[in-house]
């Protein structure tokens, strides 16, 4: 039997509506998720552009409210965390122990632009009466989401605060994981941030937790730079636009770490100028992490690897969702992830636009929709 769901729907075009669309009953591998929060990112904004309508949002939890009939490992009324990066456990990668690069089934890898080809049954969500894309397979910026099993990670959380388990499964994933998955800090270590919006605030909370003894939090923005102190940075330091791949604040860093430069350091602007940039933080031999993500060719100069210098340039933090969000959830009840923290305000489906224009603004550190 199908139910209505109402929607942020983007139009292909720079814009999105809010409209209902039609989910199915669940196929025998599928699960219908009602959507309690859904976390925002750039990539929502970006899907506004993707050139052809979307069920947009790509983070989230809620509770489940049907199984296909071969689904197993979910019942009505579980609670869920729902993960766009959705293994095949088959593959060569996933076998290699690589689930967030699954050559089946990632959006990234196999189909980009958010949507694998296959993967979704896409007759089972209707907008005016055609199959519709969801955004990664999800579509979580819905009140229904209508998912593969696999999309989904269980909590057994009392007086789960939804908010929060819906902000797991991007930015804070890909910054955690950045630290603890890839690059592997070791405890004592030093630590430069490039960047503290959403992600780099992730970087630094992960970074604390694993004992870090020094991390110095590098932003443009004072006000950022003020909310790192509360995600565990020991010091900070403004930096300046002009200062071109952050050459002059590289030799303020060394300085600041013995002359040498830093263990660890990672980039989370975004900004391609800057991909390099954490190269020129670190000591010899110290390790360099690309987390936010720059696709675009950008010029290197080679002399910043000398020497033995590491560069990795991990995706979303190498997840394991199976593994890495019951391991969140626990350090968000121990109080070491600050999740709370993160989130700025919440608001409602009609207030998007709003919450778009809020993230684009830097207003927050993140943004989470929430249905009654």
């Amino acid at each position: 039997m199908s139910i209505t769901s109402k929607s942020a729907i983007a139009t292909g075009d720079g814009k999105f509506i809010i409209d209902q669309v039609t989910l199915g009953d669940p196929l025998e591998n599928e699960v219908l998720v009602k959507i309690k929060a859904a976390g925002l990112c750039h990539t929502d904004y970006d899907s506004l552009s993707w050139g052809k309508p979307v069920l947009m949002g790509h983070e989230g939890a809620g509770l489940v409210t049907k199984v296909g009939s071969k689904v197993k490992n979910f019942k009505q009324g579980d609670q869920v965390i729902l993960n766009w990066a959705t293994p095949c456990m088959s593959c060569f990668q996933c076998q290699e122990g690589n689930q967030h690069i699954c050559e089946n089934n990632s959006p990234v890898v196999a189909g980009g632009n958010g949507y694998t080809p296959g993967h979704a049954h896409l007759e089972g969500t209707l907008w005016k009466g055609k199959p519709i894309e969801r955004s990664f397979n999800l579509g979580t910026l819905s009140e229904y989401a209508l998912v593969k099993e696999s999309a989904l990670v269980k909590v057994d959380h009392d007086n789960l605060n939804f908010s929060a388990a819906s902000i797991i499964s991007c930015g804070v994933m890909t910054g955690y994981g950045s630290v603890v998955n890839a690059a592997t800090l070791k405890a004592g270590s030093s630590v430069v941030v490039l960047g503290c919006g959403g992600v780099g605030l992730n970087v630094i909370n992960a970074c604390a937790i694993s004992g870090a003894a020094s991390i110095l939090a590098v932003d443009v923005n004072p006000n950022k730079l003020e909310l790192a102190k509360q995600f565990g940075a020991t010091d900070v330091m403004l930096a300046d636009k002009s200062d071109k791949g952050l050459n002059q604040l590289a030799k303020k860093v060394k300085q600041l770490f013995n002359g040498r430069g830093a263990d660890y350091a990672f980039e989370c602007t975004a900004i391609p100028s800057l991909g390099a940039a954490p190269l020129a933080m670190i000591r010899n031999a110290g390790t360099a992490v690309q987390v936010s993500g720059i696709e675009e060719e950008i010029t290197v100069d080679m002399r910043l690897f000398e020497w033995d210098k590491i560069y990795i340039n991990p995706l979303y933090g190498k997840c394991r969702p199976e593994i890495d969000f019951p391991k969140l959830m626990r350090l968000y009840k121990k109080g070491d992830l600050k999740l709370d923290e993160m989130i700025t305000r919440e608001y409602q489906l009609e207030e998007l636009q709003q919450a778009l224009d809020d993230m684009l603004q830097g207003k927050n550190a993140k943004g989470v929709i929430v249905f009654n």
